[in-house]
């Protein structure tokens, strides 16, 4: 819950004593000698102010190189210019991100008191980096890990005071914001602390240059950085239309299955069973998980086609030479409707031959024997021996036995002599009737597939822009 209003009034009026105190507190304790050499105070503001420009928020903090600059202040110049530079980033960028009064509070206060903190711990450590009794100091091992160690307390008392803001003027959890902002930006804060204090051993050891070139790099590479979040923020913007458009392509076929499967209450059911079959018989044979998968979906979709039936013709009491027409075009309907889903062709080819014999009397096209797709052979034994052991509206179930029976009689016509075969010792193994009970939403794994889809149709882009950038003639 959020604060009452009398509470975050409160915490307001805290937050503007304490940024008063430590502003006039710097300035007190101000000495001349902290603002020189001014050239490094004109570098390490630029920089602070540069790096807040450059900076970019992400969904765990922000990345700037701001914080670097501010971090090399309060170590090599003083605690009263770390605080002026924190405040003119903060000034700066709360001005230009146009943020609420509450929110510039917040920061200016923030910054102002952490970095005269740590500008204090590091001066009470280290003492002067400029005065020369301290470079055996300033010049080790020692002062690196003092900036560092510094550093860390800094990215703490930042985090708990921004957390304490959040909590009071949004109500948000303390657990919550460690779990999604200070162990995420954690490592980024790490390497950045690193940084700091490799960069202030480089000057107090080498001076100015090392540290303008190593400025340089580090504006290089942020800039870079930002380039690259931006870009996979734009990817995760693709990918996820890619998956909007994806499920809306796969959810008109699994609307027309629903709809299909109201029309005709056996419809859902068979199509699970069918697919199970199917599945376990591709896994049976040693096809591979691609090939899997693919059989396990025409299965489930072999007879999305009937929804182009009339009424008449899917409960039938007499069929018309017109209506059987319409009934051998199913597979042609379904393999239509299929193939229009991207990377969905296999699946379209073994509707499509679903109805083919091995003896080249079946429809639409007549294959024979190994023409006939593995799949289209499979879902054909699947469908047929669920038809008979199930029962649909215009029959009733044949016993197990039977019907085995009746894929045997007729394997080497109708069906695939020695997938009837493996079929039959599956069943045996397995159970007569194993996938009867299959459930038609969890065989259609609709949000499992629209991924699969998406990625399939993010590859596909991927291959292709790959294709055209490595032929410059394609461009256009």
């Amino acid at each position: 819950m959020f604060a009452p209003t009398l509470i975050r009034r409160s915490y307001w009026g805290a937050e503007c004593l304490l940024l008063a105190a430590t502003v006039g507190a710097a300035a007190w304790l101000s000495r001349s000698e902290e603002w020189r050499p001014l050239t490094l105070v004109a570098l390490l503001l630029a920089l602070a102010l540069v790096g807040e420009w450059f900076s970019v928020k992400t969904h765990s903090g922000e990345v700037s190189s701001s914080f670097v600059a501010l971090v090399l202040a309060m170590s090599l110049l003083g605690p009263a210019p770390a605080v002026a530079f924190g405040l003119a980033a903060m000034i700066f960028i709360s001005a230009r991100r146009r943020l609420r009064p509450t929110v510039w509070l917040a920061n200016l206060t923030t910054f102002a008191v952490i970095l005269f903190a740590s500008g204090w711990m590091v001066r009470w450590l280290a003492g002067d980096v400029h005065d020369p009794r301290n470079h055996h100091l300033t010049q080790g091992v020692t002062f690196g890990l003092i900036v560092y160690a510094v550093f860390l307390f800094a990215t703490v008392l930042n985090f708990l005071m921004v957390a304490l803001d959040a909590h009071i003027d949004e109500g948000r959890s303390f657990e919550a914001e460690v779990r999604e902002f200070f162990f995420p930006m954690l490592p980024g804060q790490l390497a950045t602390g690193a940084l700091a204090a490799v960069l202030a051993i480089a000057y107090t050891n080498l001076g100015l240059t090392p540290l303008l070139a190593a400025v340089a790099i580090v504006l290089i590479f942020q800039y870079l950085t930002i380039a690259l979040l931006r870009s996979e923020e734009r990817a995760d913007k693709l990918q996820a239309r890619t998956i909007q458009l994806s499920s809306l392509q796969f959810g008109v076929l699994a609307m027309l299955l629903d709809a299909l499967a109201l029309r005709d209450r056996t419809a859902g059911r068979h199509a699970a069973a069918v697919a199970r079959y199917a599945k376990a018989l591709a896994i049976e044979i040693g096809c591979t998980e691609e090939e899997q998968d693919v059989i396990h979906t025409a299965g489930l979709l072999h007879d999305i086609g009937k929804f182009t039936w009339s009424d008449r013709v899917l409960h039938p009491e007499a069929l018309t030479d017109e209506d059987w027409a319409v009934i051998r075009r199913h597979p042609q309907d379904g393999a239509a409707l299929v193939g229009k889903l991207d990377g969905y062709g296999p699946v379209a080819d073994a509707i499509l031959y679903h109805h083919e014999r091995v003896d080249g009397r079946g429809y639409p096209v007549g294959l024979i024997g190994s023409e006939i797709p593995v799949a289209s052979r499979i879902v054909a034994i699947c469908s047929t021996y669920d038809t008979m052991t199930a029962g649909q509206t215009y029959r009733t179930p044949m016993p197990a036995e039977e019907a085995i029976s009746e894929l045997r009689t007729i394997a080497g016509g109708q069906l695939d002599r020695e997938l009837v075969e493996s079929f039959i010792g599956l069943l045996g193994r397995e159970g007569a009737t194993f996938a009867q009970e299959a459930d038609y939403e969890t065989e259609l794994a609709f949000d499992r597939r629209v991924r699969r889809m998406a990625q399939s149709n993010s590859a596909t882009r991927r291959s292709n822009a790959a294709a055209r950038s490595s032929n410059p003639a394609a461009r256009r």
